[in-house]
Order: structure tokens, then C-alpha cells, then sequence
């Protein structure tokens, strides 16, 4: 088969680093995939081809600001996508992540409907059925009808006007408008939210985001770490995130989460993503900038003897998939997807914005009063569901299917 998958970054960034493992396996299995992305650095290969510039990119966020309008614009870019696509005839398009400043949205996806190409699209988060966010928290106006937005100044920000209304009914007659269509989402969670949007009779299945359990995301050996912050018989806390102090991503929850242990020397919390100046802070917090070593990242999880998720809204959340993978239970706000990715045994949630209980968490779990299993367990479990190879199985049997024929249900053979 012939497999185009399209995403705004390649090789990095979570949802980057799946549609390259999926490209790798593709074309290591004997299958013809090429990838199409919108942003980061050129690679020099015939597998994966970038599609924007900087510039145009650029104008595109600028314009975005200005009017409003999201995914509207990228000319040259989305002419170059449709030019490729006609170049390399798939049998079945793979779509990820098309908000980003690097694609117009609706010429893409009417080309597609056009030319009767299947189409596969993950939805890595809630853009497609909303008017212009990516999650939308507490806001369920997308069930209905988007309009005046509490969110405009959000991701992807509007400085002046609210075309919210505007935008959902375009998505909403372009989406429902796609034939061969096949949503699928990383979680049941994201699943149940795409079932009550405008595209719930569209076929979904749940596919979960696979890492790397074999070669990377393992227990690993960590005696530089324990020397290099002097962390020799520390009880250590790890949070995780590529910005962690975004408030999406709660890193500020952290620090006064930390605080609570200020007096207590046992107790050092790693917060690794963090790109402020914190020399002042507390020292029973480590910082660490965003790494795109995956290695050092598994050595810090298999460091760790909890990880800290704080976020206020995941689809999936790979960094709780990824420590399991290295033996660390996860605790956490209830954001979502978390507490399905580690259900009871392997990770325990609160409500968000609960500190208190994340604290008494946090005690119990070092007084054995908080029962989570064990490291082997929680690897078993991780490499049992979130394995790359399990999730490129998972996509590969839905190629086949949309390749194949539309008229039956899909369902994946578990």
C-alpha cells in the first residue's frame, strides 16, 4: 500500500515522533509511506518532505491574530500539499494535526473529498469539532453551536474579532461533507467527546499513542542523575512537559505542591520543560530545560519514584504512558484521558485544582498507605497497551480496511 501521512512537525513534538515511528514501520515493512509537515527543521530524506516556510508561516499566525480566521490561509503551502498528494497517489491518507499555521484546512480536506481518497484523521485533540480551540475545558458550547468565544485569546489567539460561529459551521460542512472518513482518537475519553460533536455518525476507533518500549522507554540505570543533583537517598517527584509552566500544563501547581515539602530535605521535585529563570526558587526543586534526548528523559521517569501530572486537559498524555513504560506510577488532576492511560493500580487522580489531596497523595504514597503495583507490573501493562509496534498493528489493519472497502463497520481485532 501506499500511505501519505500529513502532520505539522516530523520526528519531534508527541504527535511528531508518532507519525515517524509509523513512516519508519511502514516503509520497514515493505509498504510505500511518505510524510508531508508543515513545521521544524528540513530532513534530508525521500521519506518525508516539508511543505511551508518560515514565512509563510509566520504570515499565517500574523494573519490569524489579526482577523480571527484559523487555518484559512497557507496558498503556497497548501498548493504544494495538493501537488505532492497528485505526485505520490496514496491509496489512503493519514491525517494528524493540520491547525499550526501551516495548511489551509478546508482545500485540503474538499481535495481530498474530490478526489475520493479514504482518509484516516487523528484527532490528537478536540480543533476539528470546535470553532477554533483545541481543548475545550469546561465550554460546551461546540455541542451546539460556537459563538462568542471565552477562549479568543487562547491558542490559536484572536487579538480582535471572533469569527468562532463562522469557523464551526465551515468545519462543520466540510467535515461532515467527507465520504471515505475514519476518526480515530488515542483515548475512549477523546472518543466520547467526538461522540457528542457534529461528527458523531462519523466511523471512530480507539487507537492509543504508542511509544518506544523496547530500545528507549525502559528502567534504566540512573546512578548520574542521583550524582549529578546529589540525590542519594531522596524521595524524588518527577513532572514532565515540553512547556511546563504553560498553564495548560500546570507546572505552577508544582512549585506549590513543593512548597508544602519546603521543610522536609527528603523530598526534591524534578520539573523537566522549564524554560524560566527559577534561580530563586526553593531548593527542594530541580529544573531542567525541555530535552529531545529520549534517553536522558527514560532515565529521569526510571529516577523517579512518582511522576506529577498537573495538567488541566489531555486527549491521551504520553508522559504518563512513558513513565509506566519505565516502571513509575503516575498521580495526578483528573484531566481526562490520564486516569484511563493509568487506571487504578497504576496511577490515582483527583479532581482538578484539589492541591490538597494531591499532597496527601503524595504522603501516603511514601507511608505504603497508597497501594500501586509495582515496577514490573506497571512495565507489563505499558508495553502490553502502549507499545509503537501494537499501535502501528492498530493503524496498519485500518489502512487495509479504508484501502479495501467502506461498506462494513471497522472494528480492530484486539
Amino acid at each position: 500500500m501506499k500511505i501519505l501521512l500529513i502532520d505539522v512537525n516530523y520526528k519531534y513534538s508527541s504527535t511528531g515522533k508518532i507519525v515517524y515511528d509509523l513512516n519508519e514501520e511502514l516503509n520497514n515493512d515493505g509498504h510505500i509511506c511518505k510524510v508531508l509537515y508543515g513545521r521544524g527543521e528540513r530532513v534530508s530524506t525521500n521519506k518525508a518532505h516539508k511543505i511551508s516556510t518560515t514565512g509563510e508561516v509566520f504570515f499565517h499566525a500574523t494573519m490569524t491574530r489579526i482577523t480571527g480566521l484559523v487555518g484559512n490561509y497557507s496558498y503556497l503551502s497548501t498548493k504544494n500539499t495538493i501537488k505532492e498528494i497528485e505526485k505520490f497517489k496514496p491509496d489512503v491518507v493519514h491525517l494528524h494535526e493540520l491547525h499550526g499555521y501551516y495548511i489551509n484546512i478546508e482545500s485540503i480536506v474538499e481535495y481530498l473529498n474530490k478526489r475520493n481518497i479514504p482518509v484516516v484523521w487523528t484527532f490528537h485533540c478536540e480543533f476539528m469539532y470546535t470553532g477554533k480551540c483545541g481543548y475545550t475545558y469546561d465550554c460546551e458550547k461546540w455541542k451546539s453551536e460556537c459563538q462568542n468565544c471565552p477562549q479568543l485569546k487562547e491558542y490559536p489567539a484572536s487579538l480582535y474579532f471572533d469569527f468562532t460561529n463562522y469557523m464551526f459551521h465551515k468545519k462543520k460542512q466540510y467535515m461532515q461533507s467527507l465520504n471515505k472518513l475514519h476518526i480515530v482518537t488515542p483515548s475512549k475519553w477523546l472518543a466520547n467527546q467526538v461522540e457528542k460533536s457534529f461528527l458523531k455518525n462519523k466511523d471512530i476507533t480507539v487507537i492509543s499513542n504508542g511509544i518506544e518500549t523496547e530500545s528507549i522507554f525502559y528502567p534504566r540505570n540512573c546512578e548520574h542523575l542521583i550524582l549529578r543533583h546529589n540525590l542519594r537517598n531522596k524521595k524524588i517527584i518527577l513532572a514532565v512537559a515540553p512547556d511546563l509552566m504553560d498553564e495548560r500544563k500546570g507546572g505552577q501547581w508544582v512549585v506549590e505542591i513543593a512548597k508544602q515539602f519546603s521543610n522536609d530535605d527528603d523530598y526534591r521535585f524534578i520539573m523537566i520543560g522549564v524554560k524560566e529563570d527559577f534561580s530563586n526558587i526553593q531548593k527542594n526543586i530541580i529544573t531542567v530545560k525541555r530535552t529531545k534526548n529520549q534517553v536522558e528523559l527514560a532515565e529521569y521517569y526510571s529516577l523517579a519514584d512518582l511522576l506529577l501530572l498537573t495538567s488541566i486537559k489531555e486527549t491521551f498524555s504520553l508522559v504518563t504512558a512513558e513513565s509506566l513504560a519505565c516502571g513509575t506510577p503516575v498521580i495526578g488532576y483528573d484531566s481526562g484521558a490520564p486516569k484511563e492511560v493509568a487506571p487504578e493500580g497504576y496511577g490515582k487522580f483527583v479532581e482538578y485544582g484539589d492541591k490538597d489531596s494531591l499532597i496527601d497523595l503524595i504522603i501516603k504514597f511514601y507511608n505504603n498507605e497508597l497501594k500501586l503495583n509495582n515496577s514490573n507490573e506497571l512495565r507489563r501493562f505499558a508495553v502490553e497497551n502502549y507499545s509503537k509496534d501494537k499501535m502501528y498493528l492498530s493503524y496498519l489493519s485500518l489502512y487495509k480496511h479504508m484501502h479495501n472497502t467502506q461498506k462494513d463497520k471497522y472494528e480492530i481485532k484486539s
